[in-house]
């Protein structure tokens, strides 16, 4: 299996208007609208949820997270889910 490397603030730009994944570093889970992303790549997060573990923990709504917070971001789809 080879991985090529993606330039994070294009992927992340293309991100916006989407439903994404955020993953914390402590392991908490966020799913919601990306709204927007600055040059510093922080997270500007609409109708936001919280995941621990694959359960639903709350609705948090409009969320803002930190750059040096996040493990990864990925698109949401319909077959993923929060456990992935």
């Amino acid at each position: 299996m080879s991985i090529t490397p993606v330039n994070p603030q294009p992927f992340v730009n293309d991100l916006t208007g989407q439903e994404v994944y955020v993953k914390l570093k402590w392991g908490l889970e966020l799913k919601g609208i990306l709204k927007s992303v600055d040059a510093y790549m922080n997270f500007q997060i609409l109708d936001c949820e919280e995941w621990n573990d694959g359960t639903f923990k709350g609705k948090l709504g409009e969320v803002l997270v930190r750059c040096n917070n996040v493990l990864y971001i990925k698109a949401a789809d319909q077959s993923a889910s929060m456990s992935d």
